[in-house]
């Protein structure tokens, strides 16, 4: 059983410090980029209990999670990765925190570059992934439902009979 003098609060893997109240399952999903069956399958790549409290976990197994987190487009089936065929180089990557948002921050750049369909539905700010615009994301003068659109068109109409008035 494991005392009290050997809990730590924080515990500190892939630059991120964890709650170590929770699972190791559990809080590996903190960590950007990284969802529950991720982090089930790096707990088994890297031989550690799921349901072991984080703060119980010895520097041995940190730093066992920390290489299969690391290493995981080598330890980890290519369908849990989350950048697979990489536009760079072709390779199957996983990518953390910073890297993650500055991929796609890249993909969103190179599709409106390019022109692309979505990359125009990016510049003209409109839904990329297929949904219907027709009473959703009315955003911007007025574009709104069409009992919005009236009373924005009476108000402007007792507006301008007031100026008319003075």
């Amino acid at each position: 059983m494991q005392t009290t003098d050997d809990f730590k609060y924080l515990v500190r893997i892939a630059n991120t410090d964890l709650d170590g109240n929770k699972q190791i399952m559990y809080a590996l999903t903190k960590i950007k980029g990284i969802g529950y069956s991720f982090a089930s399958a790096t707990c088994v790549a890297a031989s550690v209990n799921k349901t072991k409290k984080a703060g119980y976990l010895n520097e041995e197994e940190v730093r066992r999670l920390d290489d299969a987190i690391k290493n995981a487009s080598k330890l980890l089936p290519a369908w849990l990765l989350n950048r697979r065929k990489d536009f760079d180089d072709g390779a199957d990557k996983h990518f953390l925190t910073g890297e993650l948002d500055f991929a796609r921050d890249t993909d969103v750049r190179r599709m409106k570059k390019i022109k692309c369909y979505k990359g125009v539905r990016h510049i003209l700010g409109l839904p990329v992934r297929g949904q219907r615009t027709r009473s959703n994301f009315r955003k911007n003068k007025g574009k709104g439902p069409g009992v919005l659109r009236s009373k924005i068109a009476k108000a402007a109409v007792a507006e301008s009979k007031e100026e008319r008035r003075k």
